[in-house]
């Protein structure tokens, strides 16, 4: 998958949960992640910035494999 701005995507629950980020980190992950869009708002290396839905949600950083393309 092709991921740049712009992008629609939805996050791969299986990838993120297993990931060493959330290993590192609060694990308790919030249910908008994986049951709203997210729009790619700036990419970097391995890493996308991605803001989800139209509520006030903060956006974050993930890496482009833990995403799929929302269709």
């Amino acid at each position: 998958m092709t991921v740049k701005k712009g992008s629609f995507v939805h996050v791969v629950r299986e990838k993120l949960e297993n990931s060493l980020e959330v290993a590192a980190s609060d694990s308790r992950l919030p249910p908008y992640l994986f049951e709203t869009k997210g729009e790619v708002m700036d990419t970097k290396g391995d890493y996308a910035f991605v803001k989800f839905g139209r509520v006030p949600t903060p956006a974050m950083w993930l890496r482009i494999d833990q995403l799929e393309d929302a269709k």
